[in-house]
């Protein structure tokens, strides 16, 4: 008598989410190159890494290095001033090949499959429900960020962390289920001005301490606002120390001062020639926060000797 193996017959598992352990960079466009790097080099004190191919064409992206692992990038390619600034925000993950696999398993679009880019690293793209261009990026050993590891990090930066990035979100369930359902982010906090609900959601990574804020309540917002709204978020010890470095550089702060935030953190807004913001911030919230409880497992750590760049 025959007999036959199940394990044929067996499905097989389903795909896992692999880590996605923080931000890896922050792209905006920008009209005047020059300008532009006035106020990334010479104002916030980071210095020009590389330059990298846009995967869709386009100018080159200028990689202004924050750390090992993260990155604020510009392309000269503004060409309107009503267009949006922002060209994609990204995230670090260990395996960019099992999150493809893994995202097409949910249904999200995603490419036919991952391969080293022109950088050296394994990445692809997809789009949010709000049509925000986002990376997933695993950098390999051989690429031009590994490469570059330990260099172009001077002591003139203003912070070596980038906390969070910022994008308009006009639906938050749609937003929710890609980023919390799909992704794995975790409620950090929620709240917002006074009469005006909770319109800022701050998501955490599901395997690290940076976040993805949602910027809600705007739905069809001026290019300055826009400008506001899609933002990074740079973490400091000290903003009054660093409002003065910044303007002992040149940098014009206008009306907007140092302030105490909804989520109770210590903060103050730079911007660049093109109004994308620099939201300038410590961590830990000195005031207790409005609207919704703080959920971040991370405050009690020194996260500014832990975001080194290592």
């Amino acid at each position: 008598m025959a007999v036959f193996s199940a394990a044929p017959f067996a499905r097989s598992a389903p795909p896992r989410r692999p880590p996605i352990v923080g931000v890896a960079n922050f792209a905006a466009k920008a009209g005047d190159l020059a300008a532009a790097r006035k106020f990334y080099t010479e104002e916030l004190g980071y210095q020009e890494a590389f330059t990298l191919r846009q995967p869709g064409g386009g100018p080159d992206l200028i990689c202004f290095k924050v750390n090992d692992r993260q990155y604020v990038e510009i392309a000269p390619e503004l060409k309107d001033p009503n267009e949006d600034r922002l060209i994609q925000v990204g995230f670090e993950t260990t395996d960019a090949r099992k999150l493809r696999d893994y995202l097409a398993s949910k249904h999200v679009e995603v490419p036919a499959k991952v391969k080293p880019g022109a950088d050296g690293n394994l990445s692809f793209t997809v789009k949010d429900p709000d049509g925000h261009t986002v990376e997933f990026i695993q950098y390999l050993p051989r690429s031009i960020h590994s490469r570059n590891f330990g260099k172009f990090m001077p002591a003139t930066r203003v912070s070596n962390h980038i906390l969070h990035v910022g994008v308009l979100v006009k639906d938050r369930a749609a937003a929710d289920a890609f980023y919390k359902e799909i992704l794995g982010f975790r409620l950090l906090w929620e709240g917002g001005p006074e009469g005006r609900g909770n319109i800022y959601i701050s998501m955490m990574v599901p395997d690290g301490g940076d976040w993805v804020e949602y910027m809600t309540g705007n739905s069809n917002p001026p290019p300055k606002v826009l400008g506001v709204l899609h933002h990074f978020a740079l973490e400091v010890s000290d903003v009054q120390a660093t409002i003065q470095t910044v303007t002992d550089r040149g940098y014009k702060l206008s009306g907007n001062k140092a302030h105490i935030g909804r989520d109770g953190r210590s903060m103050v807004d730079f911007y660049d020639p093109d109004h994308t913001r620099a939201e300038i911030q410590v961590r830990k919230p000195v005031q207790t926060p409005c609207c919704s409880p703080w959920r971040d497992p991370y405050i009690t750590m020194d996260t500014g000797a832990a975001a080194k760049g290592n």
